[in-house]
C-alpha cells in the first residue's frame, strides 16, 4: 500500500521532517492501526481529494496561484478521506482537530477541504457550517471558501452567494457562517462543521455549542467536524477539553475511535528560541514563512516578557495564560490529576495550614487547607457562592460553574450573599471529624470580623494577611516548588484555573511583587487563599515547622500522649 501517510511516517522515522511527540504518536497510531488491519483505506478517494484542493483551490491572501499541498497537509487529508470502517466503507473519523501555529495555513487549508465536501464529496443537500462565537469570527473561513470559488470559473459558474448563505444548486448544497445559539443549532443537519479559532472560544458557553453540533452529526452516513486553532489563553473552554481528549487518545487511554488529532507543538520549552525546534510546532516553516521571519520575532521576544508569552504562545502553541500572565500553563496542569481526587480520609491526624479569601462583596469565597506530606503539599480547596450569584453566573457567565459545583469544588452558600458559618463550619469538621489540625490559619484583611472571632472562639489560631508585595517571597518559592512537581490540586481544576488567572504586578524600583488579576472579571480567590495559608508556614515556621512535616512517627508520638 503506497500512501501519504506512510510517506509521511517514513520522513519522520528516518529525520527528514522534525516533528513533535504527540504528531509522533498520531502517525503511529495510524500506521499500526492500517498495517494490522483495524481500518481500511481508499486510496483513490485520499487521493482524489488532494488532487482537487490542488487543481482548484487558489491562494486568496498576497497571491492567486494554485494552492500547493504540502507533505504534511497531504498526509492529514489522506488520513481524513483515506481511513475507512471496514465494516461500513465510511470515513474512520468524524471529528478533527488540528492544532498549528500561526502563519501556517490553517485557514486556507480549512476552506480547501470544506471545498471539497461541497463540490466533490457526494452527499447531496450537504449542510456546511462555519461556526465561531460572533459572525465576523466565522467570516476569516467563509471569506476564504468563497475566494476560492471565485478563483475557478467552473466552480464560480454553479455556485450562487446569497444573502444569508453560498448555494449550489446542482448538488441542492448550502454553506453557512453561524455565531453561537444552542437553540437555533438544535435543527441543523451538518455533513461538515468547520470550527475556526477554537482557542477564543469562552468556557461553558463553548462547550455547550460544540456539543450541540456534534449531536447533530448523527443524522449523516460520514458527517466530519473539523476543529483547528492555535494555542491561545482561554481557560476550561472547549480547546481545553478537547486537547485532553486527544491526548488521551494518543497516549492509548481512550476508547474513542473516531477522533483523529494532529497537534504541531514543541516538545521541549527551555528550547523555544530555536528554529530546529520551532520546526514542530511550524511544519510549514520555509515555506508560508520564513525563517528569517522567526529569528526577528525571537530577538524581539528575548527583550520582552510580554511578548515572549505570545511568541510562546502562537508560534510554539503553549498555551499560556496571557501576554502578562505568571505561571506557566502546564506547570499549573502538572499539579492537577483528573485520575486521583484527594480525600480528607487519607489524611487523618495530619497538621495542616489554612487560607480564607472572603468575598469583598457577595460573590465567591474560598476557604484551602495545605497538608505536607513526604514532601509534596497537598491542596484542598473549597469555594463558596451564595445561589442567586450562581443562577446568574451559570446562565450569563462563561465560567462552568454548574460543573464545579457537580465535582464537589463549589458549594451554594446563603442566598444572596455567602453564610461565612459554612466556611467556620468546614474547619470545625476537619477536626471533628478527620482529627486534621490546622495550626494556623492565615486570611486576607478584608474578611468578616465575626467569622475570624469565631474561629479564635473554636480554639483556631489565626492571622491577617497583607496581599501586596509582602508576598514577594511566598510567590517566588510557590512558582519554585510548583515547576518541581511539589504541590498536588487532586482533581479540584477550579482551583487550576484561579492559578492560572494570577498575573504579577512587578516594581520597577526592588522587583517586589503582588498578585494580580490577568483580567478584572477573572477570579483569583482560590490562588490567594492557598497563598495565605503558605504566608503561614513562612511566618511561623520556627514555631509549626517541624510538626507540618507530618512525620510518621511525631504523629504517632503525639497521639499516644494523655
Amino acid at each position: 500500500m503506497d500512501n501519504w501517510i506512510f510517506r509521511y511516517h517514513e520522513a519522520i522515522q528516518k529525520g527528514e521532517v522534525t516533528v513533535g511527540v504527540w504528531v509522533r504518536l498520531c502517525y503511529e497510531i495510524l500506521t499500526t492501526g492500517l498495517l494490522n488491519g483495524e481500518w481500511g483505506f481508499n486510496e483513490k478517494k485520499a487521493n482524489k481529494a488532494i488532487k482537487f484542493i490542488e487543481n482548484f483551490c487558489h491562494h486568496s491572501e498576497g497571491r492567486s496561484d494554485l494552492l500547493h499541498l504540502e507533505l504534511w497537509q497531504k498526509a492529514i487529508v489522506s488520513a481524513i478521506f483515506g481511513v475507512t470502517d471496514k465494516a461500513t466503507g465510511y470515513r474512520q473519523f468524524r471529528e478533527i482537530f488540528i492544532i498549528v501555529a500561526r502563519k501556517n495555513g490553517k485557514t486556507l487549508f480549512a476552506a480547501a477541504i470544506a471545498a471539497y465536501m461541497a463540490y466533490i464529496d457526494g452527499e447531496y443537500g450537504a449542510k456546511i457550517y462555519f461556526l465561531a462565537p460572533k459572525l465576523d469570527q466565522a467570516d476569516l473561513v467563509y471569506d476564504a471558501f468563497y475566494q476560492i470559488v471565485q478563483s475557478d470559473d467552473e466552480l464560480d459558474m454553479i455556485t450562487k452567494k446569497r444573502r444569508s448563505d453560498i448555494y449550489i444548486k446542482a448538488f441542492n448544497t448550502s454553506i453557512k457562517k453561524i455565531a453561537f445559539n444552542s437553540k437555533k443549532s438544535d435543527g441543523v443537519n451538518p455533513q461538515l462543521v468547520v470550527n475556526d479559532e477554537m482557542e477564543a472560544w469562552p468556557g461553558d458557553q463553548g462547550l455547550k455549542q460544540y456539543e450541540v453540533m456534534t449531536s447533530a452529526l448523527g443524522a449523516r452516513k460520514q458527517p466530519l467536524i473539523i476543529s483547528i486553532a492555535t494555542a491561545g489563553y482561554v481557560n476550561d473552554g472547549i480547546y481545553d477539553e478537547l486537547f485532553k481528549r486527544a491526548t488521551a487518545f494518543l497516549k492509548g487511554s481512550s476508547r474513542e475511535k473516531r477522533i483523529l488529532p494532529f497537534i504541531y507543538m514543541i516538545d521541549d520549552i527551555e528550547k523555544w528560541d530555536s528554529i530546529e525546534e520551532l520546526k514542530k510546532s511550524n511544519p510549514n516553516l520555509g515555506v508560508s514563512v520564513s525563517e528569517e521571519y522567526y529569528l526577528e520575532q525571537i530577538e524581539i521576544a528575548r527583550n520582552s516578557v510580554s511578548k515572549k508569552v505570545e511568541f510562546m504562545t502562537k508560534f510554539c502553541n503553549i498555551k499560556q495564560n496571557s501576554a502578562v500572565a505568571w505561571l506557566d500553563y502546564w506547570d499549573v496542569m502538572k499539579c492537577v490529576h483528573e485520575d486521583k481526587p484527594l480525600r480528607l480520609e487519607d489524611f487523618k491526624g495530619c497538621y495542616c495550614v489554612g487560607g480564607i479569601d472572603l468575598s469583598r462583596t457577595t460573590d465567591l469565597t474560598a476557604a484551602s487547607i495545605v497538608i505536607n506530606r513526604d514532601g509534596i503539599n497537598h491542596v484542598f480547596t473549597r469555594f463558596y457562592m451564595p445561589q442567586k450569584r450562581y443562577e446568574v453566573a451559570v446562565n450569563e457567565d462563561n465560567t462552568p460553574y454548574n460543573i464545579y459545583k457537580e465535582r464537589g469544588f463549589l458549594f451554594i452558600s446563603g442566598e444572596n450573599q455567602v453564610d461565612y458559618r459554612d466556611v467556620y463550619n468546614w474547619f470545625i469538621e476537619l477536626v471533628k471529624v478527620y482529627k486534621i489540625k490546622p495550626l494556623k490559619i492565615g486570611y486576607d484583611r478584608y474578611s468578616a470580623n465575626y467569622l475570624v472571632e469565631d474561629l479564635k472562639t473554636a480554639g483556631f489560631h489565626t492571622d491577617d494577611v497583607y496581599q501586596g508585595t509582602n508576598l514577594t517571597p511566598i510567590l517566588h518559592e510557590f512558582e519554585g516548588n510548583l515547576k518541581d512537581r511539589l504541590f498536588d490540586f487532586g482533581d479540584n481544576s477550579m482551583l487550576a484555573t484561579h492559578f492560572l488567572n494570577v498575573a504579577v504586578d512587578i516594581s520597577l524600583n526592588d522587583s517586589r511583587m503582588k498578585p494580580v488579576k490577568i483580567e478584572k472579571r477573572m477570579r483569583i480567590d482560590g490562588a490567594m487563599s492557598v497563598f495565605d495559608a503558605l504566608t503561614m508556614v513562612s511566618k511561623y515556621h520556627n514555631e509549626i515547622g517541624k510538626k507540618l512535616l507530618n512525620e510518621k512517627k511525631q504523629n504517632k508520638q503525639e497521639r499516644q500522649q494523655p
